[in-house]
């Protein structure tokens, strides 16, 4: 097969580009390969890739091929609804009962019979402070403080919930609890961490989300394949939802459910139908040209194919987020018409709306950035902050359950990390918890998890995570494993990462 291809990207049903591709010489065959498989709304450039391949140009890398959009092995999802916590929640008032704690509280942990936790060597292992040891005291509080709230066994697992979740108590024996993760990080760029798995003294990485559009792309080409809800939830949180050397392509999309969900990318009232589709005409033949000048700029890669697909979700995300469309029965189990509820329903009912038109990755933030940072108050905050986001999570299982949806997506539940069984007593507080890297719990449910089990632990005093504990990139690890992708055949060109950031899949919890 010679060089000479012709490529008409469809607009519309008309030809908008023609390229020779003899003019470009052998020594361009990279920027020749990057323009054409990239170009385009995406048909052109799948089939012009198997080309490509079948004519021996595409071999820049025979150990790691670019992803083709399917997955390495048979996968058990197809879709991930990542829930995300900001501020960090408190494993030991949510999910890792600790009787203990109320065994011994007032004392210091050298008054327990159990092994003092600051004077284990995982202290220092684990834990990377951003801020001189001269002064750092965080997590080094020793007077045990009592656990604010009940546990109760709950489904024929007899796994213990706190009093504060009656609605997820409901779905234990659907959901995997990993009582073992740890990080490394005890400021909040721990929300970043936990995305991209580096910590923020290191090189950034791309997000979880990132890493699972650029492996397998979209299961629906009028509808972005990674969606964020209610985030990011800060500017300097952005690094949660970006693909950074993946290319803009591969970030996070931000969709509003409060009003216009697309307020830039809607038709203007004055623009007529036709006349906004001759607009896009032009621009995609303008585009073809800067696309010949510029190949390799993945800026204006992704910019071009943001305003395509800006064009082609005009239609697709209001029906999709059209929350009127669904019954009175499923807007009350989410309890979208219940005004504590209200917030975080909304956003689960609209990321179970998403996965089941084809989106591969929904980050879900439930709640609004650190909220719960519970340094003081810790009762009154998790037990506010509790009832608004139980019903809603409990509700999406159910729901994907009742709609046959239970083996297509793999729901991941986290925060950045859990908080200190010791009392934080910076500032006079008698109420609080500090940040807790050392040890938290997160859980998983749906497509390929075990349901109704426990996976590891914390130590007596909910302190440090019980070897063979995990780092957060095993929480990603096993999320592409349900998708069918490994994280060693994702390595691009002159980015190979740590063995760390590959992480290892938890197969304790795989089904």
């Amino acid at each position: 097969m010679s060089y000479s291809v012709i490529m008409n990207l469809l607009r519309f049903g008309e030809p908008i580009c023609y390229l020779e591709l003899n003019d470009m010489s052998e020594g361009d065959s990279m920027n020749r390969r990057v323009f054409l498989s990239d170009f385009g709304m995406g048909f052109a450039g799948l089939s012009l890739a198997s080309m490509l391949h079948g004519d021996g140009i595409v071999r820049a890398n025979e150990n790691n091929p670019p992803p083709d959009g399917r997955p390495h092995f048979p996968p058990k999802a197809k879709s991930v609804i990542w829930i995300f916590l900001s501020g960090g929640y408190s494993h030991i008032e949510m999910f890792d009962y600790k009787p203990a704690l109320n065994r011994f509280a007032g004392r210091t942990f050298r008054e327990t019979p159990y092994p003092d936790p600051l004077q284990s060597p995982l202290h220092n292992q684990r834990s990377r402070s951003v801020v001189n040891d001269a002064i750092n005291i965080r997590d080094r509080f020793a007077t045990i403080y009592p656990l604010q709230v009940g546990f109760r066994k709950h489904g024929q697992s007899g796994i213990e919930i706190a009093d504060w979740l009656p609605h997820l108590a409901e779905c234990v024996d659907d959901i995997a609890f990993v009582r073992n993760v740890w990080t490394t990080d005890n400021d909040h760029a721990a929300e970043n961490q936990i995305h991209t798995g580096r910590h923020k003294l290191d090189e950034r990485q791309p997000a979880v989300g990132s890493w699972t559009s650029y492996g397998l792309g979209s299961l629906n080409e009028n509808l972005p394949q990674f969606v964020v809800l209610g985030g990011p939830t800060r500017a300097d949180t952005r690094e949660s939802i970006q693909g950074y050397y993946l290319g803009p392509r591969h970030d996070g999309i931000p969709i509003n459910l409060d009003g216009e969900p697309l307020p830039f990318a809607r038709r203007p009232a004055h623009l007529l139908s036709e006349e906004q589709r001759n607009e896009f005409e032009l621009i995609g033949r303008l585009n073809s040209l800067a696309g010949i000048e510029y190949p390799a700029d993945e800026a204006l890669r992704a910019r071009i194919r943001t305003y395509e697909l800006a064009y082609r979700m005009q239609m697709a995300v209001p029906e999709a987020l059209d929350l009127a469309r669904e019954t009175p029965a499923t807007q009350r189990l989410y309890g979208v018409d219940n005004p504590t509820t209200q917030v975080a329903g909304r956003r689960c009912l609209a990321a179970r709306r998403l996965v089941e038109r084809g989106v591969r990755f929904v980050q879900l933030y439930p709640s609004s950035y650190g909220v719960w940072d519970s340094h003081a108050n810790l009762r009154a905050n998790h037990g506010r902050l509790c009832p608004q986001i139980d019903q809603p999570t409990a509700a999406l299982l159910k729901d994907l359950k009742q709609r046959g949806l239970w083996d297509d997506v793999v729901v991941v539940f986290c925060t950045e990390f859990g908080r200190t069984p010791g009392l934080e007593s910076r500032g006079g507080s008698t109420q609080g918890r500090d940040h807790h890297p050392h040890g938290f719990t997160v859980w998983l449910a749906g497509a390929g998890i075990k349901g109704g089990m426990v996976h590891g632990a914390t130590d007596e005093l909910g302190f440090h995570a019980v070897e063979p504990a995990h780092y957060v990139t095993d929480l990603h690890a096993t999320v592409f494993h349900l998708l069918g992708l490994d994280p060693r055949r994702l390595e691009m060109p002159g980015r190979r990462r740590l063995e760390i950031d590959h992480g290892q899949p938890i197969r304790e919890i795989l089904a």
